[in-house]
């Protein structure tokens, strides 16, 4: 079980990497859940996510597409739903039927390519499909938002009659301006919209002679807006009929909420998938931009990071096109904890936090920015102690802090523990600080934790050089220049360079040798010594890279010397065999001129055939016989090129099989029968006869006896037509 405290994931700034996250994700509650995320408690689980999201990440460049998942989200309905007799509104079945079809497209999608994606497509295996609902939904509101006319007979007849009176006010409104117009009663606007409904404008001087209802006037009072008295009556009738129609949909939506009451926990679990799908699309999409793949998971307690690269600093250098320095350390049961040294400023702090992120976010079903042959492994704890840890609001220093953080490290720090403490040590007397520093590190040591540290003490460099399955390592430093390179170095601790960086920033050399003479002699010749060994690792990392790069060169040149020499070799032997080939015709060639020389001095025909004989004998016997094993091989080889050829044949024959009926099937299609009520008709891929009883534009209702069904014409094809 994986316990992570919060203060672990607030000093490896995991929340900034859930807010980049939460930028990639499509949808509202996708960008809300995300920011919530937390490394997995157990294995399965953290494989499970990783392996989704490799999935998603590997749809990206291959031509099986994952759809699209975005959603507008339903919880509001899903509350309502469980509320008896609440109605949902038109909008909410719109999307209650988009994330339906959604859900019905992956499933859909993951059941076809499940070879390609099989711990997605077993993400969807557990999904009720309920297509009803979508079907149920669309029979009633159209793709506008709208109720359909036809959703009832009522409503059907109440919007025939709304036509109707429309139709009369706008023929009585009509008649009342063309009357009033030619008496001059009306304003050059004639006429306007008051409260959703047409009104003459009238001049006030004639309002009087205008019947009808004042609706209201102009702001200078000259203009009279007046509702005819004929359109007023039918404007009533229509209030009525609106108010009716409103009622009689406010019925259907009743109604159609009562039938997808009964799945509104399907809806849920509908919606929840989506959620995990964007936030699986977020993920890959964060891997692509941070170049991340899912290295190994070793079962042993094995961690080899190469390449490792912060994901944070990464995208932040990669806008500002600047260069990241990945990092390449490794930890595991002979190597267990590793001491990093080496001047501030050296990226010592970076490293142990690159180290934590990657193993947090592994551990949250991310991938993370490493070369391919990486091997991470799980941890049950990872405990922290990174940055200022002063807590005001405890009235405790910096040195308090840590050594309470330091005996939560006592009590949870076991076999199993991944644990990364930035300047160890510090905060107290050098020397009694180092001795409690070394006391602890001992404990983590002899309880198997895995660690990494950085620090200054020598001390702790030494015990790190003492104890067999602990290492020292340090970030390189160019020591002509005082310059960090940002490279991880183990095997060596680091000098921490204080007096070089000193006299670099200008502090005077005499003030540098008091100083040196206020310490121990033999601490100035250790820290020399390190600093001495730095500098030769540096010159020997060089030599052996110079080395390395003529080693190759060397390697490529012998490689092509060696395909030179296999080339002419080749030759050789052609020209080898075209020379022994040339010697035995001009051998032969002079046998024969001979017999033919003796033939023309002699005349005798039958000593030239017994010699041509001869010479030709001669030469067959010298070709080599196949022998019966060679004959019985080569026959085989032919009975084997047979069969192929034989079965290549069959295929192609299967495949115009399959063409021909293609080809059938839409000639049939092509020449379409015109259908009538009471034909015998079945289905194009089906083999039930039935009736036609009812024909509609391009529907048909075909009875099969026992049950009918509401089929596209296209679908059907012709059996017996009516006599």
């Amino acid at each position: 079980m994986l316990k992570i405290h919060p203060k672990t994931l607030q000093d490896l700034e995991f929340h900034t990497v859930l807010e980049q996250l939460s930028l990639r994700c499509n949808t509202e509650l996708g960008k809300e859940l995300v920011v919530q995320v937390l490394p997995f408690e157990n294995k399965e689980d953290v494989l499970d996510h990783l392996g989704r999201t490799n999935e998603y990440v590997a749809s990206y460049v291959n031509e099986n597409r994952i759809p699209n998942h975005s959603f507008d989200a339903i919880t509001k309905e899903i509350h309502l739903l469980k509320i008896e007799n609440a109605t949902l509104e038109v909008s909410g079945f719109r999307k209650i039927s988009s994330i339906c079809n959604t859900v019905i497209i992956h499933t859909k999608f993951f059941k076809k390519f499940k070879e390609y994606y099989p711990l997605l497509y077993f993400n969807t295996e557990n999904l009720n499909i309920i297509s009803e609902i979508p079907t149920a939904i669309d029979a009633i509101i159209d793709k506008f938002g709208e109720v359909k006319d036809k959703a009832s007979n009522d409503l059907f007849t109440i919007r025939k009659e709304i036509n109707i009176v429309k139709g009369k006010i706008n023929s009585s409104f009509l008649s009342a301006l063309n009357s009033c117009n030619s008496s001059d009663y009306l304003d050059e606007i004639r006429e306007s919209v008051v409260e959703n409904r047409r009104v003459l404008a009238v001049k006030s001087m004639y309002r009087k002679k205008v019947k009808g209802t004042v609706m209201g006037t102009s702001k200078t009072g000259s203009i009279v807006y007046i509702e005819p008295e004929a359109t007023l009556r039918h404007s009533r009738e229509l209030n009525n009929f609106e108010f009716d129609e409103k009622e009689e949909v406010q019925r259907i939506l009743k109604e159609l909420t009562a039938s997808i009451r009964p799945f509104g926990s399907i809806l849920e679990s509908y919606q929840e998938y989506l959620v995990q799908m964007d936030i699986t699309a977020a993920k890959a999409k964060y891997a692509q931009d941070t170049n991340s793949l899912l290295p190994k998971i070793s079962e042993e307690r094995e961690m080899y990071l190469r390449d490792a690269y912060h994901p944070l600093l990464y995208l932040t250098n990669t806008r500002k096109n600047e260069k990241t320095w990945p990092q390449t350390i490794t930890l595991h049961k002979e190597n267990r904890i590793i001491v990093i040294s080496g001047p501030n400023a050296g990226g010592k702090s970076i490293t142990l936090k690159t180290i934590g992120l990657l193993q947090i976010m592994l551990q949250s079903g991310m991938l993370i920015p490493v070369h391919e042959r990486s091997t991470v492994c799980l941890f049950e704890k990872i405990l922290t102690d990174i940055g200022d840890n002063q807590s005001i609001e405890n009235h405790l220093s910096t040195y308090s802090y840590r050594l309470k953080n330091m005996n939560h490290f006592l009590k949870k720090c076991n076999d199993k523990t991944l644990f990364l403490i930035d300047e160890f040590g510090t905060g107290s007397d050098p020397e009694l600080g180092g001795a409690l520093a070394e006391a602890f590190l001992e404990v983590f040591y002899n309880r198997g934790a895995y660690g990494v540290i950085t620090t200054h003490y020598a001390n702790l460099k030494m015990l790190a050089n003492e104890l067999p399955h602990a290492t020292n390592a340090n970030m390189l430093f160019d020591s002509k220049s005082l310059e960090p390179t940002f490279k991880l170095m183990l095997g060596q601790a680091g000098s921490s360079f204080t007096f070089e960086v000193a006299q670099k920033n200008g502090i005077p050399y005499s003030l540098i040798n008091r100083a040196k003479k206020k310490i121990e002699r033999g601490k100035v010749r250790f820290d020399a010594t390190i600093a001495k060994m730095q500098k030769e690792r540096s010159k020997m990392e060089k030599t052996g890279s110079r080395l390395q790069e003529e080693e190759t060169k060397a390697r490529e040149e012998s490689k092509r010397l060696e395909e030179l020499n296999g080339k002419i070799k080749s030759k050789l032997e052609n020209y080898q065999e075209l020379y022994d080939h040339n010697q035995r015709m001009i051998y032969l060639g002079n046998k024969v001129n001979d017999v033919a020389e003796k033939y023309f001095q002699d005349k005798k025909k039958r000593t030239l055939v017994s010699e041509m004989l001869r010479i030709v004998e001669t030469e067959n016997s010298k070709r080599k016989k196949k022998t019966v094993k060679q004959v019985k091989a080569q026959k085989e080889k032919k009975k084997q090129v047979e069969q192929e050829v034989q079965k290549k044949v069959e295929i192609i024959r299967e495949k115009k099989k399959i063409e021909t009926k293609k080809a059938i099937i839409k000639e049939k299609q092509k020449q379409k029968p015109i259908f009538k009520i009471g034909d015998r008709v079945r289905m194009l891929d089906g083999k039930a006869v039935g009736s036609i009883d009812i024909l509609e534009k391009n529907k048909a209702v075909v009875n099969y006896g026992l049950f009918t069904t509401n089929v596209s014409v296209d679908q059907l094809e012709l059996v017996q037509a009516k006599k």
